[in-house]
């Protein structure tokens, strides 16, 4: 039995993952531990799961907290430069709470202090990654929030992808001045910048994403292994409700809206163009409109999408359910792409509107378009008339249907939290 602690920040998107990894270790019989935000802490315990807390605290449901995080321009750098490197320190006190006497440290890349206690303690570290855009590789280009057209450049030339990487890597180079700060304290050199090649593990870097959204490229760094996606969503329940299984066998397939966790907090008038698209095309909806928003968004049905004595209800609109259970009934599945929630829709073999907001969505929406499987439409231009052609589109056209169930076959195929474990194991010998 090895004593494992794994260390997270974010959302459930980025919490969920390390929670199914630490329940597949656990069953290996290893001692876990995940450090992560006060707020998760019923969350892990729950599972049975030790839990630790770490700073910066921030409640991941605070609107204005998030409405900074999600903005589509500045919310990588507000992110980074307001919230985790000025608390790289309190982040590396904390941490010395629960590594202290571990055989291995697992890091997310916004746990920045773990590789600097590893370093410094010579303490066995894997480092992981959620997304493709972590890599940031110049072969493979991501698409940036603030300049999604810069992908684009990569058909014509090579040179694109290395300005923008470049570019990339220049423009952060000044902000971890606090993470170089404490490397200088402890006795340890400068390093490379945490915002790119600093964050990955010299010795296993755990890909958490299926093999479908990209290969591996010439400039990710050693020892990369691609897993599979860690699928946990009991935050949501165990099984759809009674009232969720009636909706869904009372009629045709409906349209699953979602914004995930984060995203649901700046919605906008995606609710009200949503509700307008449904009206035109005359389908059925399930809206996961996340807590206290129920009311609000049941006021904004006109008449005839509400349960009357001649009809059923068109729409359903509830807090929330579990992708694993829900995604695979929808007709189509129109999200925000954050990983968490695109792994699920990935695997549900239904069709995909993508609707990217901030971070690594736009670019795992664009991987989902390559894939054959989805269509996108940028929050600015989500407006119901164009929101009900592209679903329109999406259910009469068959190769999108025939492109997601292959794209759900290779994900469900994958072994995720057993190809993590294994490769833990084997490479740090914890067998």
């Amino acid at each position: 039995m090895a004593r494992i602690a794994l260390t997270t920040w974010g959302s459930h998107g980025d919490v969920d993952p390390f929670l199914g990894l630490a329940l597949g270790l656990r069953a290996r019989g290893h001692d876990v531990t995940i450090a992560t935000l006060e707020y998760f802490r019923s969350l892990v315990t729950g599972q049975g799961i030790r839990f630790h807390p770490i700073r910066p605290e921030v409640n991941p449901t605070d609107a204005d907290i998030v409405r900074q995080i999600m903005d589509g321009r500045r919310g990588t750098e507000f992110l980074l430069r307001q919230l985790i490197f000025p608390a790289v320190e309190a982040m590396y006190e904390d941490l010395c709470g629960v590594l202290e006497g571990v055989d291995l440290v697992v890091s997310h890349p916004l746990t920045m202090a773990a590789p600097i206690y590893a370093q410094q303690r010579g303490l066995a570290w894997a480092s992981v990654v959620l997304a493709p855009m972590s890599f940031f590789s110049r072969y493979d280009v991501p698409v940036l929030p603030p300049a999604p057209w810069l992908k684009s450049l990569e058909r014509y030339a090579r040179w694109p992808g290395t300005l923008i990487v470049s570019l990339g890597k220049s423009a952060t180079g000044r902000w971890p001045t606090q993470i170089y700060a404490l490397r200088q304290r402890l006795g340890l050199p400068k390093g490379a910048n945490p915002v790119f090649d600093g964050q990955h593990s010299p010795r296993l870097v755990l890909a958490m994403y299926s093999r479908v959204l990209g290969a591996p490229q010439a400039d990710w760094p050693p020892n990369v292994e691609v897993t599979g996606h860690m699928f946990h969503d009991a935050p949501h329940g165990a099984g759809l409700s009674a009232e969720v299984e009636a909706f869904l066998d009372a009629g045709p397939a409906p349209v699953v809206f979602t914004l995930g966790s984060s995203a649901v907090l700046v919605a906008g008038d995606f609710w009200r163009e949503s509700i307008g698209a449904v009206r035109q095309l005359g389908c059925r909806a399930i809206m996961l409109v996340g807590p206290g928003n129920i009311e609000s968004i049941r006021a904004l049905l006109p008449p005839e999408l509400l349960p009357s004595r001649e009809s059923a209800p068109r729409v359903m609109v509830i807090e929330g359910a579990p992708h694993s259970w829900l995604m695979p009934r929808a007709s189509v599945v129109v999200q925000q792409c954050g990983i968490g929630t695109m792994s699920q829709s990935l695997r549900s073999g239904r069709p995909m509107l993508a609707v990217p907001h901030a971070h690594d969505q736009p670019d795992n929406a664009y991987r989902a378009q390559q894939l054959g499987m989805a269509r996108l439409i940028y929050p600015s231009r989500y407006r119901a008339r164009r929101v009900a052609s592209e679903l329109r589109r999406l259910q009469d056209d068959p190769s999108y249907v025939a492109a997601a169930q292959r794209t759900a076959a290779v994900v469900r195929s994958e072994r995720g939290v057993e190809a993590a474990c294994d490769a833990l194991e084997e490479r740090f010998d914890l067998r």
